[in-house]
């Protein structure tokens, strides 16, 4: 099995693409006016509209109700992101923090009000167990 992607519902699609395509400096391929993707090397973070809901299963998915989920990007330089967003997000949970397991964490709202996590690893052990990706 292979983890590839996580999905967000949204109202406004056009306007969450354009938010993570600012955030992630990744354009995304859209392939409907209601499903876009923005594709990194190790996942991919798939954007659809509130109408894809009921080709699963009409209900079950709301659009920003998330309270358990946070999406995460690695970054090369947590601090630097955080200077080049700031302006942009309006909605920072934190700033640059260093956590107990040695990354260095910046906590932010996306439009909808979903917690996206930019961090870089600053430990030994951190760095290690990202190497290579």
């Amino acid at each position: 099995m292979e983890f590839v992607s996580i999905r967000i519902i949204t109202g406004d699609v056009a306007r969450l693409v354009d938010f993570y395509e600012r955030v992630t400096e990744v354009r995304a391929e859209w392939a409907t006016e209601d499903f876009a993707e923005i594709r990194t090397p190790g996942a991919t973070l798939a954007i659809a509209g509130t109408r894809t809901v009921p080709l699963f299963a009409p209900g079950s998915a709301r659009p920003a109700d998330n309270h358990s989920v946070i999406t995460e990007f690695l970054v090369d330089d947590v601090d630097r992101v955080h200077r080049n967003l700031t302006g942009f997000v309006p909605d920072f949970v934190n700033e640059p923090t260093t956590m107990p397991w040695g990354n260095r964490s910046l906590l932010f709202r996306d439009p909808d009000g979903n917690l996206v996590n930019f961090f870089t690893p600053v430990t030994a052990q951190a760095v290690a167990k990202f190497a290579g990706r």
